[in-house]
């Protein structure tokens, strides 16, 4: 998401940064492409004349810094005014009752259900004990979705087998919770293709009667403006607490998030952003904003880190790599590791300095991609004994992999030497900071996130094993 917003945006303070200084001429025509580009990527008018409005109003006052150069002022301003209407900071669930109730709402095909489940699993990484609970009793398989989600991440479901008695659900639910020390209920309401009266009715009666402590709002960030509409709606009748947006890492253009903060006034303070069942982040409108001007999102990249690497299993990575003795299978392990962190293109998006076009960036992903498979069926196509003792791969052994593998001896061949060179490289390194500057002498890391020549020769090297 917001890749398009993202380009223009990044070349309209390009182009503001061959000017001396902000006047009202070229802030002008600035200003027409961003609110050009805000429109196309559906963002709500309202927010659009806000955001336009406001950045004037701080380029051409007092509030620009002497002595910083046009681009660098923009980008300020704008940075400070994508916070503000994507709701300035970041506000956290209220956990305080016990049991805390958070009932989710929303309209069918929002993920409400998934993004239910995937509450649970984040609740429950950070030490909480939930309990899902099946109020959806009207759409078919309701319950049995969210009994086999709650199977996959080993949180119970509650539900009462029959019954269409919403409120005596959620009742019998909580005296559950107490009995069985759950300090976390998620009510996952009925949805409806629109909004009706009976819906809304049988939410308010839940709302009076149990007073949960989060009412969220689950939207399809694919719906653009109309996730405007759908909020106003529910936020007249149930005063809801904050706002999820689900599929933030899909292909739509940015307008939901950019708008339905601002215009209710509530907190966006979950987003889904990807399939996984762990894929629920906690909202940050200043990193969101960061990441739109192509700064990056270092502190969400090492959090995510904390997140899927072991300590334990880091640790000992590391002596390995300090004694040479770093072998194939420790390579699938740190695979793996990484591929939890998301795509290529969603690390990309955390590292400072990776603005690179987005068919470029494509480009990359994709041989990227592609080849972390290539290596993964070379690895594979190992015995276990080769995969721990690299130095065992003599040419019998290489030709056999080749053929196991579909992949050329030439390009086996350069994939071993490249493994070999990586573990010499390796060998006595203390400590990231030391990693990264032995990177950047060589021309690898620091070239291919801070300049466009690195990043074509990291391309040229991914060519070579088409």
């Amino acid at each position: 998401m917001f890749e398009s917003l993202s380009d223009r945006l990044q070349n309209i303070i390009k182009n503001v940064s061959r000017e001396k200084e902000l006047t009202q001429d070229n802030m002008k025509e600035a200003l027409r492409e961003i609110r050009r580009s805000l429109l196309e990527a559906d963002v709500n008018l309202r927010v659009v004349k806000s955001f336009i409005s406001n950045i004037r109003d701080k380029a051409e006052g007092e509030e620009v810094i002497k002595g910083v150069n046009p681009a660098q002022q923009l980008v300020k301003i704008v940075n400070d005014e994508l916070v503000n209407i994507l709701g300035k900071e970041n506000v956290p669930l209220n956990l305080d009752n016990k049991p805390a109730v958070i009932m989710m709402l929303g309209l069918q095909g929002s993920g409400k259900t998934t993004s239910s489940a995937k509450l649970a699993v984040k609740l429950k990484n950070e030490g909480k004990n939930p309990l899902l609970v099946a109020c959806d009793v009207y759409r078919p398989a309701a319950i049995e979705q969210l009994k086999t989600l709650a199977n996959q991440i080993g949180v119970e479901c509650f539900s009462v087998e029959g019954s269409q008695n919403v409120t005596d659900i959620v009742a019998k639910a909580k005296e559950y919770a107490k009995e069985n020390n759950y300090n976390v209920l998620i009510l996952d309401t009925a949805g409806r293709l629109q909004i009706d009266t009976d819906m809304m009715a049988e939410l308010l009666l839940i709302d009076r009667m149990f007073h949960p402590d989060e009412k969220l709002l689950v939207i399809d960030s694919m719906v653009g403006q109309e996730a405007v509409n759908v909020a106003e709606n529910f936020d007249a009748q149930l005063g809801l607490t904050g706002i999820v947006l689900t599929k933030l890492d899909g292909d739509s253009r940015g307008g939901a998030a950019l708008s339905v903060s601002y215009c209710t006034g509530k907190p966006i303070k979950l987003t889904g952003t990807g399939e996984k069942l762990n894929a629920l982040e906690n909202f940050y409108p200043e990193r969101i904003a960061t990441r739109i001007l192509g700064m990056g999102d270092i502190v969400s990249f090492v959090e995510r880190a904390k997140e899927v690497i072991d300590e334990e299993d880091a640790k000992a990575l590391q002596k390995k790599m300090e004694k040479a003795e770093f072998n194939f299978n420790d390579f699938l392990k740190m695979k793996k590791q990484m591929s939890m962190f998301g795509s290529l293109d969603q690390i990309m998006g955390m590292i400072p300095g990776f603005n690179i076009p987005k068919d470029e960036r494509e480009k990359l992903t994709h041989e990227g991609e592609k080849q972390f498979k290539r290596i993964e069926v070379f690895i594979q196509s190992m015995t276990e004994e080769e995969r721990n003792n690299p130095a065992l791969l003599d040419s019998s052994r290489k030709r056999r992999i080749s053929q196991g593998s579909g992949i050329a001896l030439h390009d086996i061949n350069i994939y071993i030497k490249q493994f070999e060179q990586m573990r010499e490289m390796m060998k006595g390194m203390n400590g990231m900071k030391k990693n990264l500057s032995k990177f950047a002498k060589m021309g690898s890391l620091g070239n291919a996130m801070g300049s466009k020549l690195g990043m074509k020769q990291m391309m040229k090297n991914m060519r070579r094993f088409k």
